[in-house]
């Protein structure tokens, strides 16, 4: 680690730690194809409570998605999923899914038959037609008005909601990677945990990533605050996922360390190999980082339930895409990211990206609803600058 990284990351872990407003917490690495580069942590686990340590175990929300991803490309590899097949091959209950055509006069939904079935690369790529209620106007009007649960219960039921559209027509965030990891189980005959645990964290050295927490993680987990309309923060203790629920949800529901998913990270700059092994195939990964849109773009995402998200959009302006799994910026981002990487976030404001052609990446973890919060991005998109600024590399033109 140069010295000159080290100061200036350091310096904006604890801007972010003791400004005001400021989050609790950070934990924030960045690596490059050989190892971490930066480690650094600063606040409390919880505000009043424990520092926060390179260890600390997080929830890390939407982050979980690229993983289950690579457990449908590891498959894909072995010829036992076939991407463009009707999902339904596979998980005979995708195909029950109707569409939404709007609501009635009483306000019961409209359902219909899709044009076209749903198949797991629609899944990947948020074309199949699913969304958040946190995200979208209708899906909470389903939650409110006919009790459709969330999908933070952990339930089958949570999973089956109406399409907003018909499969592979538009783009929408939401329930798709937790559909692709029931794809998944019903392949392989297990619960989607174990799939990772023996196919991708064993080969990876990830010993602190699940979705149910062993004793260990759980004496180093950061707790989740809200940030109220004043700045303040309010810690959450008793806001924990499922920890033993009816679905290991593919879309959100792991816990891990930075230091995991700097593992992760790693396999994806080195073409799929891993510390432990070999996790994907190079050709996998290069076809998996291309854009599967075409010529759509990912949007905007409107904070529909104030509490859990704000309006959200990366490089509001700038154009993005969508890989399998992952947002693909296709401009250089003002960072210092080249055009063509990849990145995504998990609810309680985590960002990672991973530049391939730079060879590195990083991971800057919060535990803060609501999503998008302002001192948790700047800080983030700081911390991103200062590893292009000092970490030795050209800087995208």
């Amino acid at each position: 680690m140069s010295n000159s990284l080290k100061s200036a990351c350091d310096a904006v872990l604890h801007r972010v730690t003791t400004g005001t407003p400021r989050v609790p917490g950070v934990v924030a690495m960045a690596t490059d194809r050989t190892g971490n580069i930066y480690e650094g942590a600063a606040g409390e686990r919880t505000l009043g409570g424990a520092a926060m340590t390179t260890d600390t175990v997080f929830a890390i929300f939407s982050t979980t998605k690229a993983i289950t991803g690579t457990a449908c490309l590891q498959l894909v590899e072995e010829g036992k999923l076939d991407l463009d097949a009707p999902a339904k091959k596979y998980l005979p209950a995708i195909g029950a899914l109707q569409v939404l055509d709007g609501f009635d006069a009483d306000g019961n939904p409209r359902l219909r038959a899709p044009k076209r079935d749903i198949t797991t690369r629609m899944l990947l790529l948020h074309t199949a037609g699913l969304g958040y209620d946190f995200f979208n106007v209708n899906y909470a009007r389903l939650a409110q008005e006919h009790g459709q649960p969330s999908v933070v219960t952990g339930t089958l039921a949570a999973l089956k909601t109406p399409l907003l559209f018909d499969p592979g027509e538009q783009w929408e965030y939401g329930s798709n990677i937790d559909w692709a990891g029931q794809v998944v189980e019903a392949i392989t005959g297990k619960r989607l945990g174990e799939v990772m645990a023996e196919r991708i964290f064993k080969p990876l050295g990830m010993t602190s990533t699940a979705f149910t927490m062993t004793p260990d993680m759980k004496s180093r987990l950061a707790h989740v605050h809200a940030r109220g309309e004043d700045g303040g923060l309010t810690p959450m203790p008793d806001f924990m996922l499922p920890q033993e629920p009816e679905v290991h949800m593919g879309g959100h529901g792991l816990y891990a360390t930075v230091g995991d998913y700097c593992r992760f990270i790693r396999m994806w700059l080195n073409d799929g190999a891993g510390e432990g092994g070999r996790v994907l195939k190079a050709e996998t990964v290069h076809m998996a980082v291309q854009n599967g849109l075409g010529d759509k773009k990912i949007k905007m995402l409107p904070g529909v339930i104030k509490s859990l998200s704000n309006d959200a959009e990366f490089f509001p302006g700038m154009p993005k895409s969508w890989a399998l799994t992952f947002m693909i910026n296709d401009i250089p981002a003002p960072t210092g990211r080249p055009a063509g990487a990849l990145a995504w976030a998990g609810l309680a404001n985590l960002f990672y990206w991973i530049d391939r052609a730079s060879g590195i990446g990083g991971f800057w973890a919060t535990q803060i609803l609501p999503f998008a919060d302002v001192t948790s991005v700047v800080g983030y998109y700081d911390f991103e600058t200062a590893v292009y600024q000092n970490a030795g590399l050209r800087k995208a033109a």
